[in-house]
């Protein structure tokens, strides 16, 4: 009788290896114990008592033994990884992880499917690496950290580590406007009355718009609409954020007409938006990208 094939897998790498190689490619990298959370910070350092980084909002690690200050550890130096001070920490390391903002990364965590088919019909496609019960989506380029975003989603860039998972599929690709502006914050309202929309006109000489065809705008207005439609909280916060996406990337090129406004307000207006806040969301986008 045959017998069956034995299937041989080569065991993972342990935690120090994997962040050695992971720093020698550019990555700064941190232990992580069990629950995927960073070391407690030494005692020197304990409740901000070393005065470095009580509220961590500087990059790097302090003078001190041991990667103390969570995200701020992360570092490419084998010298500091490989240390004794580090030593306790590797031996009771589960996993790696990186500090994204240092490598000049931002990483997209979508923690569920509704987050992940969300992400497939609204952002460009990058490197993407699978999760436990999602996808990160990995861009070049580094932004401000936000958790929360949207429903599933968190940005982790500058002063955040995420997981190494592994280095995914994909080419990874630059930054886009429509990320950066899911971590702005509304200012406040314009104290304006309500005013008419101006549509920015298209360059001179600019010809044809270079988004190719009217059904790759309709198809981003018809996003932005479901996007405002589904918010189950922040609506007003979730308006003008959607605002900001449509004109970073429809706002320059003249292709935005009345229509188009008409149905982006209608849809803020059926969740309970008034005129007045969607006058102002608009107005407020336009002045933070310039238009």
């Amino acid at each position: 009788m045959t017998q069956p094939a034995v299937i041989r897998r080569d065991p993972p790498a342990p935690p120090l290896r994997t962040a050695l190689e992971l720093a020698a490619a550019g990555l700064p990298v941190l232990p992580l114990r069990h629950g995927k959370v960073p070391f407690g910070n030494c005692r020197t350092c304990a409740a901000g008592a070393c005065g470095g980084r009580p509220n961590m909002k500087e990059a790097g690690p302090c003078q001190c033994p041991g990667p103390c200050h969570a995200w701020a550890a992360a570092t490419t130096d084998p010298s500091v990884i490989a240390s004794p001070a580090w030593a306790s920490a590797w031996r009771e390391a589960v996993t790696v992880a990186y500090h994204p903002g240092g490598a000049g990364l931002t990483v997209v965590d979508l923690d569920d499917s509704a987050a992940v088919a969300w992400a497939r019909q609204t952002l460009p496609a990058t490197r993407i690496v699978p999760t436990t019960r999602g996808e990160h989506w990995i861009y070049r380029g580094a932004m401000r950290s936000v958790n929360a975003v949207r429903d599933g989603v968190d940005i982790k860039s500058t002063m955040a580590y995420a997981r190494w998972l592994g280095p995914g599929t994909g080419t990874m690709t630059a930054l886009p406007d429509i990320v950066r502006a899911l971590a702005v914050k509304e200012p406040p309202a314009v104290r304006s009355a309500p005013q008419t929309i101006t549509v920015p006109a298209p360059a001179i000489g600019e010809g044809v718009c270079p988004h190719r065809t009217p059904t790759y705008l309709d198809r981003g207005i018809a996003m932005a609409e479901q996007r405002i439609t589904e918010a189950r909280e922040q609506v007003h916060a979730t308006v003008y954020r959607t605002f900001l996406a449509v004109l970073s990337t429809h706002g320059r090129c003249g292709c935005l007409t009345e229509a188009h406004i008409a149905r982006l307000f209608t849809a803020a207006q059926a969740k309970g938006e008034s005129p007045r806040h969607c006058t102002d969301a608009w107005t407020n986008a336009r002045n933070t990208l310039g238009l």
